[in-house]
């Protein structure tokens, strides 16, 4: 037998030196978030943690673990059955439930007692946010940033986008967050994650990242959407150095166009989005973009939302939140096309700025 139980930090630092890390809870529970790379063998499923549960409050916790253990056994037969036919004596795992307990106890024991080599997570889940939350501050503090700012539609993403495809190393925040980060920027079809499940992909983002070379990030505000961005890593992009990216009018609303292009094709959409700006913009400007929409003039609207909204929120608030954005060095590419990103991020990479 086979059976450790390793500390939520020597998780944190082992995580990738195992052929699996399996998560024990039930399927909400790993929905709402989960160890990066984990899988999900639950030792009670969704119905039965609850039954489970009930017995517990209405009838004992005697016949509570009497049903618990049953269903778990029949549970973990399954999960060897499928999973593990083909896995050979050097197989190793790192599990972990809520807090360690007897859900990823039970499988660590089964698992062990075959002979594979099973480390258990002291604490859990619950052991290892809190870990991992105080080892992003620790990430942050040895990163050094480069804020891109620009405004809306100068293509910040699509700069972020090119600049890792040419090798830099690049925070993205609003892909974790699956938001472009406005009021309209909510992407149809794909949820936001759980404030959890978007502290953990900001982890294992940040873990990757290596200290002596720059990280470009996008100068997001405190929240991407619904969901709140770390605070140490924010106050850290508020005092890092900034390039600001510019595009004329023309470039930017043609740029817009193309990424919103589902807004255009969605009208009733659209203006259901555009609604959520009449608390600042006022009932009657919000109702002649919505019929500018309904007419057809997109650029229109997109041109007007610039100029009248977007553009002096965001410079009132690039100018109060980053420091450093009055002396950040212009950039701008020829035009809004990715083409044009990739060139511009060749040209930061490999001369605009020098290796840190």
């Amino acid at each position: 037998m086979s059976l450790k139980t390793i500390s939520a930090t020597e998780a944190l630092q082992s995580i990738d030196g195992f052929d699996a890390v399996i998560d024990a809870r039930s399927e909400d529970e790993y929905a709402l978030d989960h160890l990066p790379g984990a899988v999900n063998w639950p030792t009670l499923n969704n119905q039965e943690r609850a039954e489970v549960g009930t017995l517990h409050k209405q009838v004992s916790p005697f016949s509570a673990r009497k049903r618990g253990a049953a269903l778990a056994a029949r549970n973990i037969a399954a999960h060897i059955e499928r999973e593990l036919a083909d896995k050979p004596r050097e197989w190793s795992a790192m599990t972990y439930c809520w807090r360690g307990g007897q859900r990823s106890g039970s499988l660590s024991l089964v698992l062990s007692q075959i002979g594979f080599r099973i480390s258990i997570v002291e604490g859990g889940y619950k052991a290892f946010r809190a870990a991992m939350v105080t080892h992003i501050d620790e990430l942050v503090g040895r990163l050094r940033f480069r804020v891109i700012c620009g405004l809306t539609g100068t293509g910040k993403t699509r700069l972020l986008q090119a600049l890792q495809t040419q090798g830099a190393q690049v925070l993205d925040l609003e892909a974790l967050a699956n938001h472009r980060s406005s009021v309209l920027g909510a992407i149809p079809g794909q949820r936001q994650p759980s404030q959890k499940q978007f502290d953990t992909r900001i982890w294992n983002c940040l873990r990757t990242l290596q200290a002596d070379q720059v990280v470009y990030v996008e100068s997001e505000s405190k929240k991407v959407g619904n969901l709140s961005v770390p605070h140490s890593l924010v106050s850290a992009m508020r005092q890092s150095e900034c390039v600001n990216l510019t595009l004329d009018e023309a470039e930017r609303v043609a740029l817009l166009l193309e990424d919103y292009r589902f807004m255009t094709e969605e009208v009733d959409y659209f203006c259901d989005r555009l609604a959520n700006l009449t608390s600042v913009r006022g009932h009657q400007q919000v109702k002649a973009w919505q019929a500018m929409a309904r007419d057809g003039d997109f650029a229109g609207v997109v041109r007007d939302l610039l100029v009248s909204h977007y553009d002096p929120a965001y410079l009132e608030s690039i100018q109060r939140n980053f420091p450093h954005y009055a002396t950040a060095q212009n950039i701008t590419p020829q035009d809004h096309s990715q083409q044009s990103m990739e060139k511009l991020a060749a040209h930061m990479v490999q001369s605009l700025f020098k290796p840190i």
